[in-house]
This record gives C-alpha cells, sequence and structure tokens, in this order.
C-alpha cells in the first residue's frame, strides 16, 4: 500500500509502540501489528487490532492505574 501521508513510501508489516492517553492515564503498547511506511515511519493499524488496544486500555482503566506498558504480542 502507498502511503497517504507523504506519498513516497511503501508500506511493510511490522510492530510498533502505541501510546494512549485518557485522563492522566498512560498506557504504552510495545510490539503491535502494524503496517509502517518504509519512508517515513508512518503506520496503520487494522481495524481489529483497533479493537483489541482499546478493550485492553479499557481493563487498563478499571485497574485504576496511572501508567502502564503491555506488550501486545503477550497481553491477555
Amino acid at each position: 500500500m502507498e502511503c497517504v501521508i507523504c506519498k513516497n513510501g511503501k508500506t511493510e508489516q511490522g510492530f510498533v509502540t502505541f501510546t494512549l492517553e485518557r485522563n492522566g492515564v498512560i498506557i504504552v503498547f510495545k510490539n503491535v501489528p502494524a503496517l509502517v511506511c518504509q519512508n517515513c515511519g508512518d503506520f496503520y493499524l487494522t481495524e481489529e487490532t483497533t479493537n483489541l488496544l482499546l478493550e485492553r486500555a479499557a481493563k487498563t482503566l478499571e485497574k485504576g492505574v496511572e501508567f502502564e506498558i503491555i506488550n501486545f504480542n503477550t497481553a491477555a
């Protein structure tokens, strides 16, 4: 797929670190599968991956933590 941001790069399957912040709570997801532009580094998540991230973020918010790092590949 051609990158819609830089218009010069092609995307390839890879892994990224994705950070979410809400109401002062920071959640860092490592090793998230994504299509990554080889030129500018912008990335694209699938709908399935996005839904999993949001579900796991909601569970983390329920725990009452302020900061958490989650390895996406091993998180249940």
